[in-house]
């Protein structure tokens, strides 16, 4: 039907599907030539997702070339940053950069709360213009990080091995840290809601530095404040789906799955059928095939992406990398992910 839902936004609504949608985690990005010639052009990171007309081009690229069933806003976890007063960039070579890093409580108390339409309008537009280019072709999405990583990146200043600046933090001075975890909490909420206002059918939260805690400290500090956002979100947006991502997540598995949200994005650490097994049926599965086999031959991933279908069968599946696209992955092989991914079923036989 040209009228039905987007094939991924039924999916993680719990409908009947033909076959798992699918997309891909940093799918906008540096493995397309077309991107990297845009970057070259525009080599300021912040320019190419502030600007609305960029960051609506970079959306769409991988849409033009490949149809995935979803399209991810191109923006960054970092980009509400500024709204709240703290300001960063993104050196190519070396990550987020953030050159006054969050150590006080005079700091935390100065943070304002975030007001999207002010701070970031070109993010509403930007969702805006890709969910009337889309149509019901692909769902839009909208993404945030979660509490505790943006409180890693904006203590240690940067991207970090051991986390050893905001563990000291947390284990010294929690009450602290605590504070700076509910306000990111509240604004990252307040976020998400403008990106569904704007067009965002389903969105993400990443707490890609929460796999960094022994399972009692994420208990602590990283799921009262995804549960936070979520709580937040569902009580004016009860029926947008919401998906929850953490690299290294295997020992905290079943503690996302009690965080509200409704799907569990696995890295490829965790094997399929397991991670199905650990986690409660109602929740749906996004995932998980290695980003690292999409340097192989497309009949490994052909495989792969037979075998994950097979596992999460009986699920609510988004099928997905376990992590983000890897630069310098062949684009050929990008392609190849996705026209598997669409004719799955037509190899492994039966309906989702």
């Amino acid at each position: 039907m040209s009228d039905a839902l987007p094939l991924l936004l039924r999916a993680a609504r719990g409908e009947q599907v033909e076959r798992p949608p699918v997309w891909m985690m940093r799918q906008a990005g540096r493995y397309m030539k077309i991107y990297r010639d845009l970057r070259d052009k525009y080599p300021s990171f912040r320019e190419r997702s502030e600007n609305p007309d960029l960051s609506y081009e970079i959306s769409m690229q991988p849409f033009n070339a490949f149809q995935p069933d979803g399209v991810i806003l191109f923006s960054d976890i970092l980009t509400p940053l500024p709204g709240m007063g703290i300001d960063f960039d993104i050196i190519e070579s070396k990550g987020p950069q953030i050159n006054d890093p969050i150590r006080s409580l005079a700091q935390v108390e100065a943070l304002r709360p975030l007001v999207p339409t002010e701070t970031m309008p070109f993010v509403g537009e930007v969702l805006g213009r890709l969910r009337s280019s889309v149509g019901n072709q692909a769902a839009v999405l909208g993404f945030v990080g979660a509490p505790w990583t943006l409180a890693a990146y904006v203590v240690e200043g940067k991207s970090s091995k051991n986390y050893a600046v905001i563990k000291a933090m947390a284990f010294r001075e929690p009450e602290l840290l605590h504070k700076l975890l509910n306000h990111f909490a509240e604004s990252i909420a307040t976020y998400l809601r403008y990106q569904i206002d704007s067009g965002a059918q389903v969105v993400q939260m990443f707490d890609s530095w929460a796999g960094e805690l022994s399972p009692a400290d994420y208990d602590t500090f990283a799921a009262p404040y995804q549960r936070k956002v979520v709580e937040l979100v569902k009580q004016t947006h009860p029926d947008t789906p919401m998906i929850l991502y953490i690299s290294g997540s295997a020992g905290v598995l079943e503690r996302m799955g009690r965080t509200g949200v409704d799907f569990i994005s696995l890295d490829w650490t965790v094997d399929m059928a397991d991670g199905c097994a650990r986690l409660p049926h109602h929740l749906g599965v996004q995932g998980n095939v290695d980003p690292g086999l999409l340097f192989g031959t497309p009949e490994a991933i052909r495989a792969r992406i037979d075998d994950t279908v097979r596992k999460a069968r009986g699920r609510r599946h988004i099928l997905n990398l376990g992590h983000g696209i890897l630069p310098g992955t062949p684009e050929e092989n990008g392609a190849a992910f996705f026209e598997a991914g669409k004719t799955v079923m037509d190899r492994i036989g039966a309906r989702v």
